[in-house]
């Protein structure tokens, strides 16, 4: 099995930064894809920002400039740095990975549990 847990969600002023995390346990050998997935309420779940086991990534053009994302390959954790956060960012935020390889077989996509991200002053 394989399990990703997120952390780094909170309440944070407009022009503030948050952090976010995931991590993926369990057995595995790789993970092709990790990304960040957003869904505000009465909208549509958008990609965030994604990134390749080589580091390659791609970022939704409403975050580009302020978010950043990054991972650990050995650690199976992918990062997302939100700076100059702006009260549509609102969302609760979920943390997705694709590709997973395992000792025998790939993995269906994992998604984490979510977590909310509210900009507010």
């Amino acid at each position: 099995q394989v399990r990703l847990v997120e952390s780094g969600g909170g309440l944070v002023q407009p022009g503030g930064s948050l952090r976010l995390a995931c991590a993926a346990s369990g057995s595995i050998f790789s993970i092709n894809v990790m990304g960040w997935y957003r869904q505000a309420p009465g909208k549509e779940r958008e990609l965030v920002a994604a990134i390749t086991s080589g580091g390659s990534t791609k970022y939704a053009d409403s975050v580009k400039g302020r978010f950043t994302i990054s991972r650990d390959n050995a650690k199976n954790t992918v990062y997302l740095q939100m700076n100059s956060l702006k009260p549509e960012d609102t969302a609760v935020y979920y943390c997705n990975a694709d590709g997973i390889v395992g000792a025998t077989f790939i993995y269906l996509p994992v998604w984490g549990q979510g977590t909310l991200v509210t900009v507010s002053s």
